[in-house]
């Protein structure tokens, strides 16, 4: 990508699940579905198809929004954004898992919520995951250090995706098990590199009683 280009919103989630992901996708545009991704596509689709409302509260409520920070250099597109009468504004992210805490998930919403800040003129203080599969609602708190790292995130994803340095694999027996880019990334073979190397310099290691 050039500098000038903003970075997607989503890059973010990704970045913070694993590097190498965020840029496989967005640099080199790799990607493959599981059950997750279209469960997930699935119902992102779902919500793209609805239309703005009004509920009998008087919230209204705007679904896919398009949202965008100059000062950051982001874009992207908000699922649901809550707009209640006391002027509050409430940016919902949907999710198809279950609910539990994603810290990506938690710096996407962050990283919206700043965006629409910037373009209403207004603090947008709160934000919410909903979680598909236990049909429930997780709020998120926007607060100084979800900010910071929103700010750091979208610096770092440009400097990855305009340095087009792909990172190495995490490994990591909680995340890539569950990721559609497995196959492409291959995490196992990281894992394997490394013990080969450290066979590799055990062999060369000088006993201590060598005279």
């Amino acid at each position: 990508m050039d500098t000038d280009d903003p970075v997607p919103i989503s890059a973010l989630n990704q970045y913070s699940y694993c590097p190498r992901r965020c840029y496989l996708i967005h640099a080199e545009s790799e990607f493959t579905n599981n059950v997750h991704t279209l469960r997930g596509t699935h119902e992102h689709g779902r919500v793209d198809r609805l239309q703005h409302q009004v509920s009998a509260a008087g919230v209204r409520i705007e679904y896919s929004l398009p949202v965008w920070s100059h000062r950051l250099g982001l874009t992207g597109k908000c699922d649901t954004v809550e707009f209640h009468p006391d002027g509050s504004v409430y940016p919902v992210e949907y999710k198809h898992g279950k609910r539990r805490r994603w810290i990506n998930d938690d710096l996407q919403v962050a990283a919206q919520a700043m965006c629409l800040e910037e373009m209403l003129g207004r603090t947008v203080p709160k934000g919410a995951i909903y979680h598909q599969q236990s049909r429930r609602r997780r709020e998120v708190v926007i607060d100084d250090i979800l900010r910071q790292a929103v700010e750091t995130a979208a610096r770092e994803v440009r400097r990855l995706l305009t340095d087009k340095q792909l990172p190495p694999p995490v490994d990591d027996a909680r995340r890539c098990p569950e990721c559609s880019l497995r196959d492409i990334c291959q995490p196992e073979l990281a894992r394997a590199a490394k013990k080969i190397a450290e066979i590799q310099s055990g062999l060369y290691e000088p006993e201590d009683d060598y005279p």
